[in-house]
């Protein structure tokens, strides 16, 4: 693995840097693209200087991919439902809260399905506990 590189973004995604110097797009670029992060800020202002377009353009394309990237994880993902959540949390909080509020009311379907179970008048608890089961 690349010095430097946090478990986090290896892999798919691209996420600004949450230890970058201003806002982490840089770093988080080179990350991504297992780059030097000293080259990719001396690429980003060399393409902002002479290619013509000045650097006022350079600085509103940071801008913009400093809006445009998702911030990188705090924690690094242990599965691909957890860099899914977190990409849907990231994109639309609503979306993440609505999937976790129907995850919950599923479970809690599942409970009250196991209580009405286990509390019915025909559930024999004696036979059960004797047989050990």
């Amino acid at each position: 693995m690349y010095a430097g590189r946090s478990e986090s973004s290896s892999g798919k995604g691209l996420y600004r840097s949450r230890d970058g110097l201003f806002f982490g797009v840089c770093k988080g670029l080179a990350n991504h693209l297992s780059f030097s992060v000293f080259w990719m800020r001396v690429l980003w202002v060399a393409v902002s200087l002479f290619t013509g377009v000045g650097i006022v353009f350079g600085f509103i394309a940071y801008i913009v991919a400093a809006i445009v990237m998702k911030p990188e994880p705090v924690v690094p993902f242990q599965s691909d439902s957890e860099r899914e959540f977190y990409d849907s949390y990231v994109s639309s909080r609503a979306m993440a809260i609505n999937r976790l509020k129907r995850t919950y009311e599923n479970l809690d379907r599942r409970i009250q399905r196991i209580e009405s179970i286990v509390t019915a008048t025909g559930f024999d608890w004696d036979r059960r506990l004797a047989q050990g089961k």
